[in-house]
């Protein structure tokens, strides 16, 4: 990993990631600095402008979530894509990945804690759980919770964002420090073609939106390699976009799992404020088998012993309160309130 050299940097001068946008929406709507920000910039606005980051991307056209930074702690570029960390005002430490946010201290709680329990406490005694992209670590703190568990495989793409990650976020990265984690540095796709047949119980994509490197893993041949890696009545949980912004794309990934899996399909999600319109969802699906109803989970992480006595209390996941639910409602129709 010679080219994922971590240097940090304090120095808000220095060249900060670009978010696109499209051209019919370029200057519409902006405060008049943003716009004279953006001399010599050829199609895009600064990420930081001037003090503040702000998320600007025509996946949430016409809208943007900005936090105040502080201090830019390290920017740097990997094969694959942009890596920034800044200290913001009131999230804490910030992890983002081509000009879109990743994880924030304040609320990461609520995605790592979601994508992880609702799969894993859903089959009995899960034992081998293979995690594609969360190379931030935080879904292997959450995994490792479960002492059923005895192997967890993890296949991250950039080894910058796994180094990126244990250097400003060690309580989140804390999950690569579990002996039954086993780190695979490289494609996923290709990491799970080369699996055995029926290897784990449980597979958990914590990936970023269906762009760049992760556009492969929204698409109908990943679920197909996914459900032939599991086992009968195996799950798998994947990051499946926002209800308010992506009926689209969540509509197809609907329907390529659908025609993949033969067991369960559910979309679940849960809200995470600095993540684009403030929800994010999952798609649950299991393998023909055993029946698997991720409404009402049979293995509870709160009432396993190895939870009770953990030093690090679940902060969001409640198996008595989940939103699994499919919006009733298609793409080209707005919620009606």
């Amino acid at each position: 990993m010679a080219e994922n050299n971590i240097n940090s940097s304090s120095n808000n001068g220095f060249d900060l990631p670009i978010k696109r946008v499209r051209p019919q929406e370029e200057g519409e709507g902006y405060p008049l600095s943003c716009v004279d920000a953006m001399d010599g910039v050829d199609g895009g606005y600064p990420s930081v402008i001037p003090g503040w980051f702000a998320e600007i991307s025509p996946m949430w056209p016409g809208e943007a979530h900005s936090l105040k930074v502080e201090k830019v702690l390290f920017q740097g570029k990997s094969k694959y894509q942009n890596v920034m960390v800044f200290q913001s005002l009131t999230y804490g430490k910030v992890l983002v990945l081509d000009g879109v946010i990743q994880l924030t201290e304040r609320d990461e709680c609520a995605y790592q804690e979601m994508i992880t329990h609702i799969p894993l406490c859903s089959v009995p005694n899960p034992k081998k759980v293979l995690v594609i992209g969360g190379g931030d670590g935080g879904v292997l703190r959450e995994v490792s919770r479960h002492m059923s568990v005895e192997q967890i495989d993890i296949c991250e793409i950039d080894g910058m964002v796994i180094d990126v990650s244990k250097q400003y976020f060690p309580e989140i990265a804390v999950g690569f420090d579990d002996p039954r984690v086993r780190v695979n540095v490289g494609d996923g796709v290709a990491f799970l073609r080369e699996s055995p047949e029926g290897l784990y119980d449980v597979v958990i994509v914590d990936s970023s939106d269906p762009v760049g490197p992760a556009e492969e893993l929204f698409k109908k041949p990943f679920f197909e390699l996914v459900a032939r890696a599991l086992r009968p009545g195996g799950v798998v949980c994947t990051q499946a976009e926002s209800i308010w912004l992506h009926m689209p794309i969540i509509e197809d990934i609907v329907s390529a799992c659908r025609q993949t899996f033969k067991g369960s399909v559910n979309y679940a999600w849960t809200t995470v404020p600095t993540y684009p319109s403030g929800v994010i969802g999952f798609m649950l699906c299991s393998t023909e088998g055993p029946a698997v109803d991720f409404q009402h989970p049979i293995n509870p992480i709160e009432k396993q012993e190895s939870n009770v006595e953990s030093k690090r209390p679940l902060k969001f996941y409640n198996s008595e309160d989940l939103f699994i639910k499919y919006p009733k409602y298609e793409s080209s129709q707005p919620f009606q309130i």
